[in-house]
């Protein structure tokens, strides 16, 4: 009995823990190894002052096929053939293509997102319905981060499939923002003052210049459209500076505080 189990042990389960060991010390020099490329590749495509977007989509796409390569090479330390294993892939090919069909469809997309560059890293979008800065274009998927503090991964095949604004591609970006002016008021001269204010708030451009135009009508009295142009990481500051600066100039100006009005007819009885 106990000559079984010493055949037992050093003909299958000594082996197989050495082999497993073995897989576990290769899969971690493997993977130092294959970051080590990364960074290479990454330095490397840096010193050609290639877009930062390129660059990490290519490590990434570096990054998989090496680590597909490293999974075979652990499997060939079990017996498994690897030539054999290829074949068994090739011939469920169709059957994993219809089961990764998401997965292919946003790689596919993410290569054309890449080319094309709608965007890149760094810009400002709303894609797929998602605002934020775009930190990375991957295999799959594409990372943002929201303004609100928020990283978002968005599929590829969804972002190239949908409408894609892009709000730092251009030198400048407008600001709407709205002044209720009461019954009584002058508006030219309202729109007059508050031209010359809006010139003031920080960071808003002088060209184009602020714009001030009667936007609609109601019960309070006439609303203007108060329109100011600035960068795009400048927008918040030109949005609230600029809304502090309309109530300080029509408060500055003594115009009276806008006030529903309403027609009551009484019938008689």
């Amino acid at each position: 009995m106990n000559i079984d189990i010493m055949n037992l042990l050093t003909t299958i389960v000594v082996p197989f823990a050495g082999k497993i060991i073995g897989a576990i010390l290769l899969w971690f020099i493997g993977r130092s190894i294959i970051h080590a490329v990364q960074r290479v590749l990454a330095r490397g495509l840096t010193a050609r002052k290639l877009d930062v977007t390129l660059i990490r989509y290519v490590g990434s796409s570096v990054g998989v096929l090496l680590t597909i390569l490293l999974g075979l090479a652990i499997l060939s330390m079990f017996g498994v053939e690897t030539a054999s294993f290829a074949g068994i892939l090739a011939a469920a090919g169709v059957a994993i293509g219809m089961a990764w069909s998401g997965l292919l469809s946003n790689f596919a997309a993410g290569v054309f997102l890449v080319v094309l560059r709608p965007f890149k890293v760094g810009d400002a979008i709303t894609a797929a319905g998602v605002t934020g800065g775009v930190v990375e274009v991957g295999l799959f998927g594409t990372t943002l981060d929201t303004p609100e503090g928020i990283r978002t991964i968005v599929g590829n095949a969804k972002i190239f499939g949908d409408t894609i604004q892009n709000y730092t591609t251009n030198p400048f970006r407008r600001v709407d923002l709205k002044a209720q002016i009461a019954h009584g008021v002058d508006v030219h001269d309202a729109m007059d003052r508050l031209r010359k204010r809006m010139a003031s708030v920080p960071k808003i451009h002088a060209s184009p210049a602020p714009e001030v135009e009667i936007l609609d009508l109601n019960a309070m009295g006439v609303v203007l459209t108060v329109r100011g142009y600035t960068h795009h990481d400048d927008y918040w500051t030109v949005y609230f500076e600029g809304n502090k600066a309309i109530v300080e100039e029509l408060s500055s100006a003594g115009y009276p505080v806008p006030e529903e009005r309403r027609l009551v007819r009484q019938v008689g009885a």
